[in-house]
C-alpha cells in the first residue's frame, strides 16, 4: 500500500505533517494559518476532505493554531490526551474553540486504527501541559513523529527502534545556542531535558543505535537563530560515518525538513 508524508510546515513558526493512502488521510499537528494549509493542499492537488483527524502533539500555539478552524469548519475530529486538550482550551491562539463533538482523546499507550492506520500514542520529554508523539502502522510500513523532545527516553527509543520511517527533532545547534542572542534563561529552557533536542544529541543517539528496518530520516522543528539545514544534515552524515551507517543511495535517506515552506510530496511504497 502507498503511504504519502508531506510536511507542510515544521518549526517555531508552525508544525503540520500529512499522511495519508489513497483512501484515508491524517495530520499530525495543525500549527500554520488555515489558509496556509488550504494553499498547500490546493497547490499538491490534495483534498482536505479525505483528513479524518487531526492528531496534537502538545498544547503550544505553533503545533494547534488551526485546529479551532478544522474541527469547526470541516468537522474534522481532533485527538490528544484529555490533558492536551485542557491545554487547548486554556491557549491564548485558540479564537475558534473546540467543542464536545469535536474533542476525541486518546491515551498514552494506546492504540486506536482509523482506515488505514493504527496510531499509538506515547509519552515524550517536553514542557507543554502533556506532551505525546505517535508511532503509525500502515500494513507493513511504521512512521514515528517525535517532533518536540528533550531527550531520549526508554519509551521514546522503543518507538524509534520499530520505525521504518522516522521524524525526529533536530531543533539546534549547541555552538550557535550558546553563542546566540536568546536570554540565559531561554537557551537554558531550551538545552534543558524538557527542551528540545540539538543535532548532536539526536545524530549521536542513532548512530548508536541505529533503527535495524530505517528507510528515511526526517529532521524536523529546526531552529531559525540556532540552526541550519545543512548544519543539521553534516552532523548527522558525521556521527553515521563514524559508524559505518550509509545515506543516500543504497542506505538511509536523510532530509532536513523546511520551517515555512512544504516538502515535497513523499509517495512511499
Amino acid at each position: 500500500m502507498e503511504v504519502r508524508f508531506l510536511s507542510l510546515g515544521s518549526g517555531s513558526s508552525g508544525n503540520c505533517y500529512y499522511l495519508a493512502t489513497k483512501t484515508c488521510g491524517i495530520l499530525i499537528d495543525a500549527g500554520i494559518g488555515i489558509r496556509s494549509i488550504k494553499k498547500v493542499f490546493k497547490d499538491y492537488a490534495l483534498n482536505l476532505d479525505t483528513i479524518r483527524a487531526v492528531f496534537v502533539t502538545h498544547d503550544h500555539a505553533d503545533h494547534i493554531k488551526a485546529v479551532g478552524h478544522l474541527a469547526k469548519k470541516h468537522n474534522i475530529p481532533i485527538y490528544s490526551t484529555p490533558e492536551v486538550h485542557a491545554g487547548i482550551n486554556r491557549s491564548y491562539c485558540m479564537t475558534e474553540k473546540l467543542d464536545a463533538a469535536h474533542t476525541c482523546f486518546i491515551h498514552k499507550g494506546e492504540t486506536i486504527g482509523m482506515g488505514d492506520f493504527n496510531i499509538t500514542c506515547f509519552e515524550v520529554p517536553h514542557d507543554g501541559t502533556d506532551n505525546v508523539g505517535y508511532s503509525i502502522q500502515v500494513e507493513d510500513k511504521t512512521f514515528s513523529f517525535l517532533t518536540d523532545i528533550g531527550h531520549i527516553t526508554e519509551t521514546a527509543a522503543t518507538y524509534i527502534d520499530r520505525s521504518d520511517y522516522l521524524i525526529l527533532e533536530a531543533n539546534y545547534d549547541e555552538a550557535m545556542l550558546r553563542m546566540g542572542p536568546y536570554p540565559q534563561y531561554l537557551k537554558e529552557r531550551i538545552a534543558g531535558p524538557n527542551g528540545h533536542m540539538s543535532n548532536r544529541e539526536m545524530a549521536d543517539y542513532l548512530a548508536e543505535h541505529f533503527p535495524a528496518k530505517l528507510k528515511y530520516l526526517w529532521l524536523c522543528h529546526l531552529s531559525k537563530d540556532n540552526n541550519h539545514p545543512d548544519l543539521a544534515y553534516k552532523t548527522v552524515e558525521t556521527a553515521f560515518m563514524q559508524r559505518g551507517i550509509v545515506i543516500g543511495d543504497g542506505g538511509v535517506q536523510v532530509i532536513p525538513l523546511r520551517r515555512t515552506t512544504p516538502s515535497e510530496l513523499y509517495c512511499l511504497k
